[in-house]
C-alpha cells in the first residue's frame, strides 16, 4: 500500500492511495473461510459447501468491506503519523471507469486543512469588564422579602390591599373547583376582593384575572391549553382573610438567617444580602467577559477556510444528504463558530492549558458541594463527595459536560490575566439595561 498527498493550496490537499492485491487477499481469504465453515447453503452440509461457490456468492461483498476497512485504517494511521491538523472529514473523489474486478485500486480523497494563524489577546481598546452590584432598591426589596418569609399570617375581618384570601373557586359547568391560597398581590382586577370576609362569595371573570393567563394554571388547576384566552365567570368562596405580619429585623430573626451572631445589624444584615448577590451576579458576570473577548477574537484574528471543501462535507455529514444550497447556507451559519472553535484550539495550545484528572475531580467535588448546600446539607463528609464524584465521572457525557465548563473557567482566568479590561461597577438592572437593551 502506497500513500501520497499533493497540496493544492494552503488550505486543500488531495491524498492518493493505491491497495495492491497482496494488501487485502489474506482477508478476505480468511473471512470466506469463516463463511464457508457455517454457510447453510441447501444440498450441502454446513462446512462443506465449496469454496467457489461461496466466492461467487459473497466473494464481491467481503473485498469491498475489507477493502474500505484497509482503507480507512491506513487514512487514520497516515493522518496521525503525518500529524495533518484537517477539518471534517476526508472526502472520497468520484472516479471514472473505477473496476472492483481489477487487482490493484487506486483512492484519491479531498482533504481540507486547518490553517495556520497567530492569536493575540492584547486589543487596543479595553473590554468592559462588569463587577454587577445589588441596588439599595433590590436590598431593600430583599429585606422585605425575608421579612414576609419568616413572618407570621395574622386573621383579620376583611380584606385590604396586601392580604390573602383562602378559599375555593369554583364553575361546576367547567369542572373547576380548586381550594387555593390567594395573594390579592397576584390579582390583576382587585376590585371585587377588597373588603370581602369569610362566608363570602367573590363571583369575578377569568378574563383579564392575572397579568398572565398562566396563573390561571396554579390558582385554578386548569390545563395549560384551557387556560389560554379562558373567559368565563367564576366564585371564589371565601374561608379565610389573612395579612403576612412582617418579621422583626431583629436577632432573632438574624441568627434564624446567618447563624448566632453572625449578623448583629440592618447594616451588617444589608452588606451580607448584598455579599451574597454580588456571588450570584458573578457568574452573568464572567459569561458576559466571555462573550465580548469571543467577539473580538473573533473579529481581530483574520484567517481564510477551505469553504469549497467545508461545503461539501457538509452535504455528507448529517443523517440526511443536503443540496448544494442547503450546505451554503448551513455552512454560513455556522462558520464563526468554527472559526471560534480553531481560535479558541490554539489559545489552549499556546497556553498549555489542560484539563486533568485530578482538577476534574477536585471541580465535580464543588459542584456536588454547592448543589448539597442548596438542601441544606452545608458540611457533607469528603467520602460522600468521593462516591457521589466517582459516579458522575463514570459517566462519559458528564465527563465531557465538565471538562467544558473547567476549560471555560481556565480560558477566562487567561482572560482577566491577560486581556486588557475595563473594570465597571453597575447595578443589576443598570447592567440589564446596558447589555441587553
Amino acid at each position: 500500500m502506497n500513500i501520497t498527498r499533493e497540496n493544492i493550496d494552503e488550505l486543500n490537499a488531495v491524498l492518493k492511495v493505491d491497495i495492491a492485491k497482496e494488501d487485502y487477499s489474506g482477508k478476505v481469504e480468511k473471512v470466506l473461510k469463516d463463511y464457508r465453515k457455517n454457510a447453510n447453503i441447501p444440498g450441502f452440509r454446513k462446512g462443506h459447501v465449496p469454496m467457489g461457490m461461496v466466492k461467487k456468492q459473497y466473494g464481491k461483498a467481503v473485498l469491498v468491506d475489507e477493502v474500505n476497512k484497509l482503507l480507512q485504517d491506513a487514512l487514520n494511521k497516515y493522518l496521525t503519523e503525518e500529524k495533518l491538523d484537517v477539518l471534517g472529514n476526508p472526502l472520497p473523489k468520484e472516479q471514472e471507469n473505477f473496476d472492483w474486478d481489477s487487482d490493484n485500486y487506486t483512492f484519491e480523497f479531498e482533504l481540507g486543512l486547518s490553517p495556520q494563524f497567530e492569536v493575540s489577546l492584547d486589543n487596543e481598546k479595553p473590554i468592559t469588564h462588569y463587577n454587577i452590584v445589588a441596588g439599595d432598591e433590590m436590598i431593600d426589596n430583599q429585606v422585605k422579602t425575608l421579612q414576609k418569609q419568616y413572618g407570621k399570617l395574622v386573621s383579620k375581618e376583611s380584606a385590604e390591599e396586601g392580604d390573602q384570601l383562602s378559599g375555593t373557586f369554583k364553575n361546576e359547568a367547567e369542572g373547576i373547583e380548586n381550594k387555593t391560597t390567594l395573594p390579592l398581590e397576584k390579582v390583576k382586577n382587585k376590585e371585587p376582593f377588597l373588603g370581602a370576609k369569610a362566608g363570602d362569595t367573590v363571583k369575578v371573570s377569568t378574563k383579564g384575572l392575572f397579568e398572565d393567563d398562566h396563573q390561571l394554571m396554579d390558582f385554578l388547576e386548569v390545563e395549560h391549553d384551557k387556560a389560554h384566552g379562558l373567559d368565563v365567570e367564576v366564585e371564589f368562596h371565601v374561608e379565610e382573610v389573612n395579612t403576612q405580619e412582617l418579621a422583626d429585623l431583629d436577632q432573632e430573626l438574624f441568627d434564624k438567617l446567618f447563624g448566632e451572631g453572625e449578623v448583629t445589624s440592618v447594616t451588617e444584615l444589608k452588606e451580607k444580602i448584598k455579599e451574597d448577590a454580588a456571588k450570584q451576579f458573578e457568574q452573568q458576570s464572567d459569561q458576559q467577559l466571555l462573550n465580548d473577548v469571543t467577539e473580538m477574537l473573533i473579529e481581530n484574528t483574520q484567517f481564510d477556510l477551505p469553504k469549497e471543501f467545508l461545503q461539501k462535507w457538509i452535504q455528507t455529514a448529517g443523517e440526511k444528504e443536503l443540496s448544494a444550497e442547503e450546505a451554503q447556507e448551513e455552512y454560513e451559519k455556522s462558520e464563526k463558530g468554527l472559526r471560534f472553535q480553531l481560535i479558541e484550539g490554539k489559545l489552549i495550545q499556546d497556553n498549555n492549558l489542560e484539563v486533568k484528572f485530578e482538577d476534574l475531580k477536585a471541580f465535580a467535588k464543588e459542584r456536588i458541594k454547592e448543589q448539597m448546600a442548596q438542601f441544606g446539607q452545608m458540611n457533607p463528609e469528603e467520602k460522600e463527595l468521593d462516591d457521589i464524584a466517582a459516579r458522575i465521572l463514570s459517566r462519559q457525557d458528564e465527563v465531557k459536560r465538565l471538562s467544558e465548563q473547567l476549560m471555560n473557567q481556565k480560558l477566562l482566568s487567561l482572560y482577566k490575566e491577560k486581556v486588557n479590561l475595563e473594570e465597571k461597577e453597575v447595578t443589576y438592572e443598570e447592567f440589564v439595561k446596558e447589555v441587553y437593551e
